[in-house]
């Protein structure tokens, strides 16, 4: 049967379907060149595998190479839950866990921030009780506590001669190197046997004068043996001697007589891992300790099997974004980065420009391994947030979830185009963000976040969510960080 156009049972229709909304699976009224695709079938299905994933079928990084340069050092990098099963009943339930100690790890972050301000010691911060949590509740199960509880990467370092492998947790944001020892007056539950000094001929107890003992924030003198302490906002602390030790890394070297702290009493939040490798900038990190001119890491997702790699003093991929890297002289652990401003599918969002200046009365903004979600000054945040929601308006909303106020139902899509969000630096060098760096999955049923958060304080974080699949390399020497994505 012909249809006639001019019917006016036609123009009904016409008219009926004006009136309903069919949501869009692209964001709007941007240039295509600004927006980037969300596999959100990819992402979903990662919520189930990291549920049931078998720490024995970790895979190694395919991008890692053998290098003969004796100054290089080389060590696999793994995600938190691909070398300790999750036993949380839901993916819902693991991100709730994910996000309550990571608002603890920037406060304690904040802390240590406000005590070098005010020229106060952690001394000052007495040990408490802590209550009871399940080793799957922790992200980063050390040194910081539950303050340290998301940062998610781990790494096999040797200790001592003949060298002993144990599993330590990398942080940027502390220095102090440490790993439980015998004997163990209160240790937690760590996978590795205990670091014995006994069966190890390199170890080497540091008298109370030596240069490592006097620059420890924390110490104390007992039969001419250094005593450690380092405590955290949170309560969580680690005790015990002040040594020296060998170190291997992997098959590429090893390094003798690196500072280490042999915790014979460790409580808090700690569960899993053996110690911490401190990355900061003090004079007791490894960095520091081992004269790496660079050291640069790639961190996978979190939710993967997969490993990447920390390394020292390899060379800076040639497609490095980078930007200058500050320091602040109060508080020198830090890796302030000179950031400029931050876009939103392709618009540059309105930030008083001293809302990111770094300044030694705090303020600025640092990148850090061990926070997962990055955190902007409320003002900065509300503008980003405003502007990605601007610009989203045809895609269908969700309820806010634990820290996160604007979130999305995408349940009944498989990918989404959405708005890049894109860090700017000097000399108009800009970093774009992978989509699923800053919509991230917060259940198994389709529910996506935006995964920034707003803090009081005036210094931001640039967390470990944001940073997934890009290499970051601290070039020290030179005073620059580097951004390199799909360099793991």
């Amino acid at each position: 049967m012909a249809l006639n156009l001019n019917s006016p049972f036609l123009l009904f229709i016409t008219l009926s379907l004006s009136l309903f909304h069919f949501p869009s699976t692209t964001s709007s009224r941007i240039s295509p060149s600004h927006t980037t695709t969300l596999d959100i079938s990819s992402s979903l299905h990662q919520t189930h595998q990291v549920l049931t994933f078998n720490p024995d079928l970790l895979q190694p990084s395919k991008n890692q190479e053998t290098k003969t340069n004796t100054t290089f050092f080389s060590l696999h990098l793994h995600p938190r839950e691909s070398i300790h099963t999750t036993h949380h009943k839901d993916y819902k339930a693991l991100i709730l866990s994910r996000l309550a100690r990571d608002s603890a790890r920037v406060d304690s972050l904040n802390t240590k921030l406000q005590l070098a301000l005010y020229n106060l010691s952690k001394s000052d911060l007495h040990p408490t009780q802590q209550t009871m949590i399940r080793p799957e509740d922790f992200s980063t199960p050390i040194s910081s506590g539950s303050n340290q509880g998301s940062g998610e990467y781990f790494t096999r370092v040797g200790v001592g001669q003949p060298s002993k492998p144990f599993y330590m947790v990398l942080d940027t944001g502390s220095d102090v190197n440490w790993l439980q020892c015998k004997p163990c007056d209160d240790c937690y539950q760590q996978s590795d046997p205990f670091y014995d000094p006994t069966q190890s001929t390199s170890f080497y107890p540091l008298p109370c004068d030596s240069q490592q003992c006097q620059v420890l924030d924390t110490s104390a003198c007992r039969n001419n043996k250094c005593l450690y302490q380092v405590s955290y906002g949170d309560g969580s602390f680690t005790v015990g001697e002040f040594m020296t030790e060998t170190m291997t890394f992997g098959n590429s070297g090893s390094v003798n007589r690196v500072a280490i702290g042999c915790g014979h009493d460790n409580e808090g939040l700690f569960v899993g891992a053996a110690g911490l490798l401190g990355l900061g900038g003090g004079p007791l990190s490894l960095t520091k300790q081992i004269k790496a001119t660079s050291f640069s890491y790639c961190l996978v997702d979190r939710d993967s099997g997969k490993s990447s790699t920390l390394e020292f003093n390899s060379p800076r991929p040639g497609d490095s974004v980078t930007a200058p890297l500050l320091k602040n002289q109060k508080v020198d652990t830090f890796y302030y980065v000179e950031l400029q401003g931050i876009s939103v599918g392709g618009e540059v969002v309105s930030i008083p420009p001293e809302t990111f200046a770094a300044g030694n009365s705090g303020g600025g903004v640092i990148l850090d391994c061990g926070t997962a979600i990055t955190r902007l000054q409320t003002q900065a945040y509300n503008s980003v947030r405003d502007t990605f929601k601007r610009l989203t308006q045809n895609l269908r909303s969700a309820d806010g979830f634990a820290l996160f106020d604007t979130c999305y139902d995408f349940s009944s899509l498989s990918s989404v185009r959405v708005p890049t969000v894109s860090f700017h630096f000097n000399g108009g060098k800009s970093w774009a963000l992978p989509a699923k760096n800053y919509l991230i999955p917060v259940d198994s049923a389709g529910t996506f976040c935006f995964a920034f958060a707003p803090t009081r304080s005036s210094m931001a974080i640039i967390g470990n969510v944001q940073q997934q699949g890009t290499r970051v390399s601290f070039d020290l020497a030179n005073s620059l960080v580097g951004f390199s994505p799909n360099k793991c």
